[in-house]
């Protein structure tokens, strides 16, 4: 019997071994929350905002919004997006050291091109929908290409950020219908579902 247990901690430290070196595993569950956090705040001054000058996203649509309101909603995206990536690399960085794992490497460099690369083409059609005033996908938009961008990067770090991209895509192609929605679910991809997704890591890895 403590034969089988050897040869069971041997087989599972073996894996363990060749996860490290074929995928960046110190992604921290922290740097979920936080970044949901930011999308939350994010999404509050939004509704903040909208609400002080009189505007029903749910009406419009974003079909009327002045230049100022496109403006000042995309000033909001580009900080929380700033905060959510200096809050990952702060917390993936602080859990690498905890575990004696390099910060760079070519497991991050892979994981982040593959990541970055859906990023930027949604972010570029994201521009053209901006430009012929197809404002109410904009919000779909990002939540399907986020979600691709995750799931082309899950292949090289943790593999449970399937599931988030997998929800992210799914949240997407339903605003996609249900257009009115498009902030609520903007608010609940980008913020309460890294929340959870980020808890659900750092219980089961960091704790």
């Amino acid at each position: 019997m403590n034969q089988e247990q050897d040869q069971l901690a041997t087989l599972h430290e073996i894996r363990n071994i060749m996860d490290r070196s074929s995928r960046f595993i110190s992604l921290s569950g922290l740097s979920g929350v936080a970044a949901g956090v930011s999308a939350l705040i994010g999404a509050a001054v939004v509704k903040w905002y909208l609400v002080k000058h009189d505007i029903d996203y749910s009406q419009t649509l974003g079909r009327n919004l002045s230049r100022e309101s496109v403006i000042f909603m995309l000033l909001v995206a580009g900080l929380v997006f700033i905060l959510a990536f200096c809050s990952a690399t702060y917390f993936t960085a602080r859990n690498a050291r905890k575990k004696s794992h390099r910060v760079w490497d070519s497991k991050t460099e892979r994981m982040l091109i593959n990541l970055f690369i859906p990023l930027a083409a949604g972010g570029i059609f994201c521009a053209v929908l901006i430009y012929h005033d197809l404002l109410f996908l904009v919000a779909p938009v990002m939540l399907i290409f986020y979600g691709c961008a995750l799931l082309n990067a899950s292949k090289y770090t943790l593999s449970d950020i399937r599931y988030l991209s997998i929800c992210e895509i799914i949240l997407g192609l339903i605003a996609s219908f249900f257009v009115s929605y498009g902030l609520l679910a903007w608010t609940l991809g980008f913020g309460v579902l890294h929340i959870v997704y980020g808890a659900l890591v750092y219980y089961k890895y960091e704790r």
